[in-house]
């Protein structure tokens, strides 16, 4: 059978491996299947193909121009997912295995195109927080903006998600305008290309989005500018290797890191035996530990469980690992296939040795276990692990080596505090996970050990039902950990896309804030509406476009038959000697939501029009209390404008109501849905 050729994606074209090139074999079988890898590759060309050619496209496109691309891209992949399933099993991953790889990378890329529409402007500009003013009358603003970055992303993978892992990388990147070269680990990059050809064969990517280096970067990393970006997830070693190169350091290149985590999961104190957080525990554990065949960053490998229950949870853990058939994963029944390379299976044999050095082995033996329709030896099988230490205190290893296996070890704690120092020897995890159903326990530990995880993971009987698992990372959250786990943070929603994206500061006038983030800011040039707004569509609204009201003044008969036909009867609208009494209050005043209501009375056009449904509103505050006499306007503002489906859009307006005396009463942004076209 002859090799199959790993291709690399440079500069536009398909390359194949040279005489250099590394073999890759199969996981399960040990037969060699690909090869992959050019040392000739021209690292300069794919850069400049990138900056030149792909970075200048995304950045022409908005961010919903992006988001509507990373979702044509789930789609494309998600029609080839059979595909990517049956080339996957050579990596020794199982049908489960390979669902959490290929849907979880394409469900990864749906959550970030959704935000995209959701939390990004249809604009170039992304608006980070709110404006300050840095002058007394409010001439002269300030307003964080972000841009993206124009250089490449960079991006090394490792080899347990050869898809999840390039795709919640590619889809925060290409969102914030960067093109990426994606390196994926060799020993699976043959799935990794596969999901890159789906992608460039749609045509859905501008020129020099995308590339891709199957086998070594060579020096690229030597050549990148204060303008790329470097993703890494590996080992810490090869982390330290390549963050603290000279060139990077000098040049200041962004690095991201995801790195090795000695993860822990702490069985509460009040989850015993018998109770529904028990049983969840046990799972959970078994889960983590067999997923993948442990190959997971965010697997369990520590088990912090109360002193008194340490061999009530290695036996009931025992008999539930006793339950998981090992072996070729495309036969029926096998849960857990093989470590991804017979050098992976020796360095977790190897890890293993030394954990046992401070623990002793209580389930699994790596020379006597059945593999179902595979060759133990020939391929890349080893069975789960588990050891018991009986003094974490005076251990040191357990806390510091990670086998990247199917490998966890219990240790018994005694009291919650004592828990999280224990988890805290980890010096820096991507997660830990706490089985009670006791709430301070969960603050307990937030407050003991939040700043040394992650992402803390809280499950019991309430969430069980619902929850993803101590081991599913989740693109609305933080991907990342301190320490040893790298300090970085993927994911994360939109704070995964500002890593692809450079904050500036920006000082000027309101009209200059305006032009910038092309969202009105009070104080800047108003123009008036030829038309009443609610009967101008979507399209034809401009931003700073204003109506001003008439004024109408507030009655004692108002607020009475506002209290009474509301309920609402507070002291400070009914009676005047109470509210005089009140500091706030000079008398009897309106209500605050009679104001809005009158507000809306004076501004809205009641007749059919391009206005669908006021879908709500933000900022409220009232600065001034109206009394009886006083009277109140309105100025209602186009303030931003964001494209919601094909027929309608989202329309912000600022609304500021002021009193005879022209002092602010209150302000809010109003919130409408406006279609596209006017209503015939």
């Amino acid at each position: 059978m002859s090799l199959i050729d790993v291709k690399s994606f440079a500069a536009g074209q398909w390359v194949t491996p040279d005489n250099n090139a590394r073999e890759i074999f199969n996981a399960v079988t040990g037969d060699k299947i690909a090869r992959a890898g050019n040392a000739a590759l021209d690292v300069e060309a794919m850069l400049d193909y990138g900056r030149s050619k792909g970075g200048p496209a995304l950045r022409a496109m908005t961010f919903h121009d992006r988001a509507r691309m990373i979702k044509a891209l789930a789609l494309e992949i998600g029609k080839h997912k059979q595909a990517l399933y049956d080339i996957s099993f050579a990596t020794g991953a199982t049908q489960s295995d390979h669902m959490i790889d290929i849907d979880g990378g394409i469900g990864t890329m749906f959550v970030f195109a959704s935000k995209g529409r959701r939390e990004l402007p249809d604009s170039h500009v992304y608006l980070d927080g709110n404006v300050e003013q840095l002058s007394r009358n409010g001439t002269f603003l300030g307003q964080h903006v972000a841009t993206s970055m124009q250089g490449v992303a960079v991006h090394i993978n490792a080899f347990n998600f050869p898809v999840w892992g390039m795709l919640e990388k590619l889809a925060p990147t290409l969102l914030a305008g960067v093109p990426a070269i994606v390196k994926p680990a060799t020993a699976t990059s043959y799935v990794t290309e596969l999901a890159v050809k789906i992608m460039l064969d749609s045509g859905l990517l501008p020129e020099g989005a995308l590339q891709l280096v199957s086998g070594g970067l060579g020096d690229m990393l030597d050549r990148l500018t204060h303008q790329d970006v470097v993703s890494f997830t590996g080992s810490a070693h090869t982390a330290l290797q390549l963050r603290s190169a000279p060139h990077i350091l000098k040049n200041s290149i962004r690095f991201v890191a995801e790195q090795d985590s000695l993860n822990a999961s702490i069985l509460g104190p009040d989850a015993a035996p018998g109770t529904p957080e028990f049983d969840l525990f046990i799972k959970e554990v078994q889960r983590e530990m067999t997923t993948k065949a442990g190959q997971k960053c965010t697997a369990i490998r520590r088990i912090l469980v109360p002193e008194h229950q340490s061999s009530a949870v290695i036996e009931a853990l025992s008999q539930r690992l006793a339950k998981t058939v090992i072996g070729n994963p495309q036969v029926e029944g096998v849960r857990m296939g093989a470590l991804v390379s017979q050098s992976q299976k020796n360095d977790v044999l190897k890890c293993a040795s030394l954990i046992g050095t401070e623990a002793e082995r209580v389930y699994g033996d790596p020379d006597n276990f059945v593999v179902k329709g595979a060759d133990a030896d020939t391929g890349a099988f080893v069975p789960p692990m588990l050891f018991h230490c009986e003094n974490p205190d005076q251990a040191t290893i357990v806390h510091e080596t990670e086998a990247f296996g199917p490998v966890s070890t219990v240790m018994g704690y005694r009291d919650i505090d004592h828990a999280v120092a224990l988890a805290n020897r980890g010096e820096g995890s991507l997660v830990a996970s706490v089985i009670t159903h006791d709430p301070e326990v969960a603050r307990s530990v937030v407050l003991g050990a939040g700043a040394f995880h992650g992402r803390l993971y809280f499950n019991n009987r309430d969430s069980m039902k619902e929850s993803t698992g101590h081991g599913s990372p989740l693109p609305h959250m933080v991907h990342g950990g301190p320490g040893r786990a790298g300090g970085g943070e993927e994911m994360g929603g939109i704070r995964g896309v500002m890593h692809y994206m450079q904050r500036t500061a920006i000082q000027g006038s309101p009209d200059i804030l305006s032009a910038v983030g092309r969202k009105w800011v009070p104080g800047s040039t108003e123009t008036s509406a030829p038309a009443h707004p609610f009967t101008r569509s979507f399209h034809e609204l401009q931003i700073g476009e204003t109506i001003h009201t008439k004024p109408r003044q507030i009655t004692v008969e108002d607020i009475e038959h506002f209290a009474h036909f509301t309920g609402d009867t507070f002291y400070a609208h009914m009676d005047a000697e109470a509210a005089k009494r009140n500091p706030f209050f000079p008398d009897r005043v309106a209500h605050g939501y009679l104001l809005l209501s009158f507000a809306a009375g004076l501004f809205v056009e009641p007749n059919e029009g391009p206005v669908l449904a006021n879908t709500g509103l933000d900022n409220l505050r009232f600065m001034k209390p109206v009394e009886v006499g006083d009277s109140i306007k309105v100025r209602l503002s186009v303030k931003h404008k964001t494209p919601r489906n094909d027929e309608y859009g989202e329309i912000r307006w600022h609304v500021t109501l002021t009193n005879q005396d022209d002092e602010l009463v209150a302000e809010y942004e109003l919130l409408t849905m406006n279609a596209y076209e006017r209503q015939s």
